[in-house]
């Protein structure tokens, strides 16, 4: 029997990560599906996993007179030839209020602080506080509350002029992954706990665990406390599951018991992750905890199927005298219905 499992239990799991592959999975340690089946507690990173890179335009502030039409389309302007996330943000704004995408001229990119150009004969700067400083525009009072408010949820807030006089501000709130909440709900019927880990402030971070109904979550993290959260919860014998992006998050990656990124990640995370979902999507990470259960019942299966013709074989040796040939035709009959099982497609629909 045992013989016949060294050879059925690779075919098995290489059987099963082929499969997991078509659905855009990449498992790059097969211990991970086997462990998944312990898994109770999930630990999801914020930015980039529960959260896309592309924010959404929450709220408009326009100042001194200007309308939210006028501000959104110097600000449409000034970005429409921008690539970063923002700019993406403001421009989905600007298609879905049906405001025109006119370029701007003698565009000036401040990587990491604004952009500057002309646009209707007036000089347009879009960024952040520190580059309407650095342009000597005066920041009211008003914008600067906006700016304190917003961060107090979460938000990110880019400002805007013309001429140096003050438009407005645009607030940004971050994008919540449309599959995140039906994940969570699965988890939840799993009986699996689930944690956010955050370097955010605490209000945006409660309120996010909140609207995705996560059990916990802990804010204000620095970079390195994040595999401390993963170990202490593994000290109280949990087996934890961590799934993040980022560069901070590689040393919770390797600490967890079974580590997720996504397709696109930042290449610390990816080599550190043990499975990655190639789609950058978390839609198949049910699947994952499916396919782990379906490789459980298969190797038991396995287990089965080649330890019973193999009792029988020698049984039958020394109780019904069989001859040397019916023993190896039931020796041979347990390894091929392993093989035979361990080939067989799974039949789970993620």
């Amino acid at each position: 029997p045992g013989y016949n499992m060294r050879m059925v239990a690779p075919l098995t799991t290489l059987n099963r990560i082929s499969r997991l592959s078509e659905k855009a999975v990449l498992i790059k340690d097969g211990t991970a599906l086997e462990r998944l089946l312990e898994i109770d507690t999930v630990v999801f990173d914020k930015t980039g996993t529960l959260t896309l890179e592309q924010p959404t335009v929450d709220s408009l502030h326009p100042y001194n007179g200007f309308s939210e039409e006028t501000l959104l389309t110097y600000a449409a302007a000034a970005e429409h030839r921008q690539t970063h996330p923002v700019a993406k943000a403001i421009l989905a704004a600007a298609e879905q209020y049906d405001i025109p995408f006119n370029d701007i001229e003698d565009t000036f990119c401040e990587v990491g602080y604004g952009v500057k150009g002309v646009f209707d004969g007036k000089i347009i700067s879009i960024g952040s506080r520190r580059f309407m400083e650095m342009e000597e525009i005066t920041v009211p009072d008003a914008v600067q509350s906006v700016q304190e408010n917003a961060a107090e949820y979460g938000h990110s807030v880019v400002m805007l002029a013309a001429d140096k006089l003050m438009v407005g501000a645009i607030e940004l709130r971050p994008t919540v992954r449309e599959e995140v909440a039906d994940v969570t709900a699965q988890l939840r019927s799993r009986g699996i706990t689930t944690y956010i880990v955050s370097g955010d402030h605490e209000y945006p971070t409660q309120a996010l665990a909140q609207q995705l109904h996560i059990d916990h979550y802990v804010a204000e993290m620095l970079p390195g406390q994040k595999a401390k959260i993963v170990e202490d919860l593994q000290k109280k014998g949990k087996k934890v599951c961590f799934i993040g992006d980022g560069i901070n998050d590689a040393p919770a990656l390797k600490q967890a018991d079974v580590s997720v990124s996504l397709r696109g990640a930042t290449s610390a995370a990816v080599d550190t992750a043990q499975i990655i979902l190639m789609d950058g999507s978390m839609s198949n990470l049910i699947g994952l905890f499916d396919a782990s259960e379906d490789f459980a019942t298969a190797q038991k299966r396995n287990l089965l199927i080649t330890t019973v013709p193999a009792v029988i074989c020698i049984g039958g040796v020394f109780v019904f005298r069989f001859g040397v040939y019916t023993s190896l035709l039931l020796f041979f009959a347990g390894l091929g219905g392993g093989i035979w099982n361990a080939g067989q497609k799974n039949h789970l629909t993620y």
